[in-house]
């Protein structure tokens, strides 16, 4: 039960359920003042409110220390406390409304000491929900930062993708990739081409790029010659410029029909079965008016260096080359003048075939086709090293003097079926126009020079003097 003091205050514990503060007084009240000596300061009671209360029970009291004084034993005033209601049923006595009278030390039951008077509450809240409330921020605060940094740690992963998928799809330079885009083909559609061919790492990644950059809806018309090697950047630019890409081929005298198939894969910009495709077609121009029918291209890829635009198909780059061959051939009457010496335009570009693989300086060219013609106008073999070198190359056996070959002319009289080799200009106009000679022999001697003999007795001396080491002889 609660005592009691003098004035009908109660003291003692205070109730567990707490209360709202009273109103604050409009004045507050003078605190207490510094005295000379401590051991006289008496300790006085002061109520929660100045104003009264309806239940005088609920009122406390709280003895704190006064920083005042100076001596060891500071000075004490009371101070109210929050309380709960008291359970006693009775109706309490109404307080007085003056200052409680001072009363001996030794009747107060104080609290502990605090170091600072305290303050009177006029908040009329109580601290422990702003406790919570402070916490349940700080955990808003923490769930905000730690989604913050999820979100740029997922920005600098799909950035790093994104700028990953820019770069080149490879670092071989060589490689050449046609693609062809249609008059109103949308950009995905564009994009979807790209990474098929195998010129683009990422559709998705171009098609971002060219949203960011502006350029979605500029990407022009056309047939691209692209590099793998490009950057997506790069690759847009072009197609934003609209240029054709342009492209040269170039045939040498002495190719081969596997020569020149390999020449044009090797742009990358057609395939296999495009090239194949093109090769095994018949075209229709006068150089091919005695070539036997079911023959291939061999011999006809004319000797030079041509540019073409990536629109150009493999059977127009074929078509360009036979074009300058058979300009060549009218510009020079060849038809006419390989008939003079007994030979069909097919004949006199399969004799300078051969011409073309024994010997490349021209005046050579023009006396090894004499030696050549005289052995044919004898019904000799041509007996030429390079044309079962050929035969042997094409069936991927070995080299072999006496092969089983049409084309091998040290075993069969005759010329061989076809062309061994592309003809450059020079054999063919030294066979329109050979030396006039009577030699039926020749060889190349190891110091890169032609000797030539009428008889056996001839070019067996000459194989003696000039043969022991590289020549080939007939």
């Amino acid at each position: 039960k609660p005592r009691r003091s003098l004035d009908g205050m109660t003291t003692g514990r205070v109730p567990k359920r707490p209360v709202a503060p009273a109103r604050p007084p409009k004045t507050q009240n003078t605190p207490p003042t510094p005295v000379e000596d401590e051991d006289n300061v008496d300790f006085t009671y002061v109520p929660v409110a100045a104003q009264p209360v309806e239940d005088e029970d609920n009122i406390a009291f709280e003895y704190v220390k006064s920083e005042t004084s100076n001596n060891s034993s500071p000075q004490k005033v009371a101070k109210p406390m929050n309380t709960t209601k008291s359970t006693k049923t009775t109706k309490p006595e109404k307080p007085a409304k003056t200052e409680a009278k001072p009363v001996a030390k030794s009747e107060v039951v104080a609290s502990e000491p605090t170091a600072k008077p305290v303050q009177e509450d006029k908040s009329g809240m109580s601290l422990q929900p702003k406790k919570r409330a402070w916490g349940f921020k700080k955990v808003i605060l923490v769930v905000v930062g730690l989604a913050l940094a999820a979100g740029l740690m997922a920005l600098a992963v799909v950035y790093n993708w994104y700028t990953q998928q820019l770069t080149p799809v490879s670092a071989d330079t060589s490689k050449h990739v046609r693609v062809d885009i249609k008059q109103g083909t949308a950009p995905t559609a564009i994009a979807s081409t790209l990474q098929e061919k195998g010129v683009i790492r990422n559709q998705t990644a171009f098609m971002w790029y060219t949203k960011l950059s502006g350029t979605q809806n500029k990407l022009k018309a056309g047939v691209y010659n692209l590099q793998p090697s490009l950057s997506t950047q790069s690759i847009v630019d072009k197609l934003v410029e609209g240029k054709q890409d342009t492209f040269k081929v170039t045939f040498l005298p002495g190719d081969t029909l596997a020569s020149a198939r390999k020449t044009l894969i090797g742009l990358g910009i057609y395939s296999e079965a495009e090239v194949d495709a093109a090769l095994a077609k018949n075209y229709d121009y006068d150089l091919f008016a005695t070539k036997p029918a079911g023959t291939d291209l061999e011999g006809y890829f004319y000797g030079e260096t041509m540019e073409f635009t990536a629109s150009d198909s493999v059977e127009q780059v074929l078509m360009g080359f036979f074009g300058l061959f058979d300009k060549f051939v009218k510009d020079n009457d060849l038809v006419a003048k390989f008939k003079q010496q007994g030979l069909t335009l097919y004949q006199g570009i399969t004799l300078a075939s051969i011409v073309q693989r024994e010997v490349n300086v021209p005046d050579d060219q023009k006396a090894v086709a004499r030696v050549f013609l005289n052995r044919l106008a004898k019904n000799m073999t041509l007996g030429s090293d390079v044309t079962y070198q050929y035969a042997a190359d094409k069936l991927g056996v070995p080299r072999t003097p006496d092969l089983d070959s049409p084309y091998n002319t040290r075993k069969f009289a005759g010329l061989p079926p076809g062309p061994i080799a592309t003809p450059g200009n020079g054999a063919l106009l030294a066979v329109a126009n050979p030396a006039s000679n009577d030699y039926l022999f020749f060889l190349s001697g190891d110091d890169d020079k032609t000797y030539f003999g009428k008889t056996d007795a001839e070019h067996e001396k000459n194989i003696v003097n000039h043969c022991k080491e590289k020549c080939q002889i007939m």
